[in-house]
């Protein structure tokens, strides 16, 4: 029931797109040719030319959209971050209609051009009518909802950590339209004051009546295997819509899904938005930035090089193990800043403030992760990505996955140059555990908003820190 509203909702702002941008369109050119924005030198243009493609619209942008992100229901997403991926989307999707329209003519008209003025007024309404449209939509939705309709009553069989959690993430999904009449209890300590309890799971199928129950959550711990199944067992007599919540918990670090084998349900407690489609955009992403970072920074690049060859013998590159995607491992790529054989006596070991090992070329690149930028042969190689947990070595990877469980889930995307936590201040010898968190929350709510915004930070204040040494 929650998948199935997910993409009602989904489909309502994907049709409010489609129809926001077709009459972006339809105002670009009034706009252009009515009101002349822009003045006109070459002659009004039919708006025939203009209607023969709002098919292309009606397709390119909702695809744009939905490699946003911006059909995936999340309730942590902030209306800003919603407009910056609609501003994104809208350029994209105007750039993608820019190039099939070199290929496109207007039936019956081979000599006529698309206006690039208008295609760049329709790319600015369309970000204003797409925002519009799915604000009216949110207003429209939580004004019903306000007013008490359409909303489903929902009755939490439970009142532990579990049940707790049902009800904190429900209620941070208002847009489902669920309303938490009460809970029924289990016995032990009550986690859930602010709700009215109606009885013990005993007493389910009376309340369902009494309340006109439409769903019923189950939210009882494993230990409860017995009571469970005897409350089950009275619920499917009842016309109500049952949920069972598996006591998974403490397992669900990322994302879960069910998945289906041959009609047998089983949950997939490791699901990440970086697969499919998005995988692929990510990896264009990557491809484009390091393609564009080289040639940027290819002349600095071959000044370290010849300081490090200048400084004394040995190799300008350092190769080095680390564990990359699905634990597989990669050789590094990084400008030589220690000595030759730094690690030949002391073995794997982090750097530290003054390290007796670090050449002095190395002392200044390390300050400003300037040992870094070969790996954006790493990046167009596919060992890594732009932004990513940051790749440890072997060594160190079995130490902390004994240490932390959920270590190794931060190996379900490739490693980056840059990420989360290092733009948190949480990069070299520093809190293994922060750098978990902040990774795991990069994983689970990817999208390229968030890749840009790294970047972004990166530049402004994560190249030069305290734990650069």
């Amino acid at each position: 029931m929650i998948e199935k509203k997910h993409r009602a909702l989904a489909s309502i702002y994907l049709i409010n797109d489609a129809v926001a941008s077709n009459l972006a369109m339809l105002a670009a050119w009034f706009l252009r040719f009515h009101v002349e924005v822009v003045p006109v030198t070459k002659g009004m243009q039919e708006i025939e030319i203009y209607l023969s493609i709002l098919p292309i619209i009606t397709i390119v942008f909702p695809l744009a959209f939905a490699v946003q992100g911006l059909y995936r229901i999340r309730p942590t997403r902030s209306k800003a971050e919603e407009w910056m991926s609609v501003a994104i989307g809208s350029v994209v999707a105007t750039v993608v209609l820019s190039g099939v329209l070199l290929w496109i003519r207007p039936p019956k008209r081979p000599d006529v051009l698309y206006s690039r003025a208008t295609l760049g007024i329709f790319m600015l309404c369309a970000i204003l009518f797409v925002i519009f449209g799915r604000g009216v939509v949110r207003f429209v939705t939580e004004r019903r909802h306000r007013a008490g309709k359409s909303l489903d009553r929902v009755l939490i069989a439970g009142n532990g950590e579990l049940a707790r959690a049902v009800v904190e993430r429900m209620r941070s999904h208002a847009e489902l339209g669920f309303r938490i009449v009460g809970y029924l209890r289990n016995g032990g300590d009550d986690l859930l004051p602010d709700l009215e309890c109606f009885g013990a799971i005993d007493d389910a199928e009376r309340v369902i009546e009494e309340q006109s129950i439409d769903h019923v959550f189950v939210a009882l711990p494993h230990a409860s295997s017995q009571t469970m199944t005897a409350l089950l067992d009275r619920l499917v007599r009842c016309v109500v819509s049952i949920h069972v919540v598996p006591d998974l918990l403490q397992f669900m670090v990322l994302r879960s899904r069910v998945e289906d084998i041959d009609g047998l349900p089983t949950i997939n407690l490791s699901e990440t938005p970086l697969e499919g489609w998005s995988r692929f955009v990510k990896r264009g992403f990557d491809l484009v930035v390091a393609a564009a970072a080289l040639i940027v920074f290819s002349p600095l690049m071959l000044l370290i090089a010849l300081a490090i060859r200048l400084e004394g013998r040995g190799p300008i590159f350092y190769r080095q193990v680390r564990m990359g995607l699905d634990g597989k491992p990669f050789n590094i790529v990084k400008f030589r800043s220690m000595k030759v054989g730094a690690e030949s006596d002391t073995g794997a070991k982090w750097a530290e403030p003054d390290d007796p090992r670090r050449t002095r070329v190395g002392r200044l690149i390390r300050a400003w992760s300037l040992d870094e930028l070969p790996q954006l042969f790493n990046v167009l190689l596919g060992d890594m990505s732009v932004v990513g947990p940051r790749p440890e070595r072997p060594q160190f990877v079995q130490q902390f996955r004994a240490e932390f469980p959920h270590y190794m889930l931060r190996h379900k995307v490739r490693a980056g140059m840059t990420g989360w936590a290092q733009v948190h201040g949480w990069r070299g010898n520093t809190s293994v555990r922060m750098r978990i968190e902040h990774d795991l929350y990069y994983i689970e709510n990817w999208s390229l908003l968030l890749d840009l915004k790294i970047l972004f930070m990166t530049v402004i204040h994560g190249l030069r820190h305290e734990n650069a040494y």
